[in-house]
């Protein structure tokens, strides 16, 4: 009876399998050295490290670039939309512009064409867009020299919308401001809009200017002062939390998205941020990295991947191991995949043969 209760209690133990939540390194070592694998393993140590590091970049990036200095409006000019009002003095008892009882001439609502232009009695058209108002006002006022020259020019303008800068989000007070009449930066722009808050992630500043975008981290616009450039009239800023993100599976502290929380992260932090390892279930020789890459970029030597699905494999149980996690820099879109350790699966197995034995042992 003993004997037959033992062999029930083995056929049961040979038919269970020991629950887990994570695959085991075993069986993707395995997968990847059949024939037909369907991605490629590259185990990551110093001999390897700085080949890989070179690799392309994969992921949503942020596409950043900025636009220099040079590019940037260094005072406030006359732009298509804005409207001028004039007033024309003229003292001279003979003059062809002004009556003895009134020595001044309003011309109001002078509207910039979309050709950069403004029609003047006495003079037709004047050409005033690109220029500051003290220059077109200068210039008015020798073209009026022929016909008034002791007159005297008073130029006032109601800028329009592409002498406006437009904070569309990410801080405390979006909306529409003025140009300021000698420039205004980036920086004093987002502080005379409250400033960006606190609790957003990695900000993104993304600048829009003529139909081209550009974008910098926050962090590189304070740091930086030759990217704290002069906004121009027309331009566009939104600022937002970085989108890029990376995703933690298997065996670690939790299985999640992370987002980024600056210019990049490696391993090391990456694994940090979710939380760490899983202490009772972590296989610390076994921790991938999955990436895909995009066939274009596809080489037969080992300066680049030879398949679109890449696996990095770190042995953080060695040294050698730790420092290649701490240099290796997660891209955006990784999947980070902590494998389990074989030994809680030996351990359950184990209690369950102790369970078997203690069953045998009441007959």
């Amino acid at each position: 009876m003993r004997f037959l209760s033992c062999l029930i209690a083995f056929s049961l133990i040979s038919a269970c399998s020991a629950p887990r939540g994570a695959v085991l390194q075993s069986e993707i070592l395995e997968e990847s050295r059949t024939e037909d694998a369907t991605y490629q393993l590259v185990p990551v140590d110093k001999t390897t490290l700085d080949s890989v590091t070179a690799w392309p970049a994969t992921g949503a990036g942020l596409a950043l670039s900025w636009p220099g200095k040079g590019q940037s409006q260094k005072s406030r000019a006359l732009r298509s939309g804005d409207t001028i009002n004039l007033t024309i003095w003229d003292s001279q008892p003979n003059s062809l512009l002004a009556t003895p009882e009134q020595r001044s001439v309003p011309m109001n609502g002078l509207q910039v064409a979309p050709d950069g232009t403004i029609f003047v009695p006495y003079i037709e058209t004047v050409e005033v867009a690109g220029l500051s108002p003290e220059a077109a006002r200068t210039d008015i006022q020798n073209r009026l020299k022929p016909i008034a020259p002791s007159a005297q020019v008073q130029l006032d303008v109601v800028y329009g919308d592409q002498n406006m800068i437009e904070l569309v989000s990410g801080v405390q007070r979006p909306g529409r401001y003025p140009v300021a009449a000698r420039g205004v930066t980036i920086l004093s722009m987002l502080a005379e809009a409250g400033g960006i808050p606190d609790a957003m992630r990695n900000p993104v500043v993304r600048l829009q200017r003529g139909g081209t975008s550009y974008a910098a981290l926050a962090e590189d616009l304070y740091r930086d002062s030759d990217r704290d450039i002069l906004l121009r009239g027309g331009d566009r800023v939104v600022v937002e939390s970085d989108p890029r993100s990376f995703v933690v599976l298997g065996a670690a502290g939790a299985e999640k998205t992370v987002f980024f929380e600056k210019t990049s992260h490696t391993l090391l932090e990456a694994v940090s941020m979710s939380g760490g390892l899983a202490e009772a279930r972590a296989n610390i020789r076994g921790v991938m990295v999955l990436r895909l890459y995009p066939t274009s970029v596809l080489r037969k030597d080992d300066k680049g991947p030879q398949k679109t699905r890449v696996v990095f494999a770190f042995d953080l149980s060695a040294g050698d191991g730790l420092f290649a996690a701490n240099s290796f820099r997660i891209h955006p879109d990784d999947v980070i995949l902590v494998t389990e350790s074989p030994l809680p699966v030996t351990g359950s197995v184990l209690g369950l043969f102790g369970s078997a034995l203690g069953i045998a042992q009441r007959f």
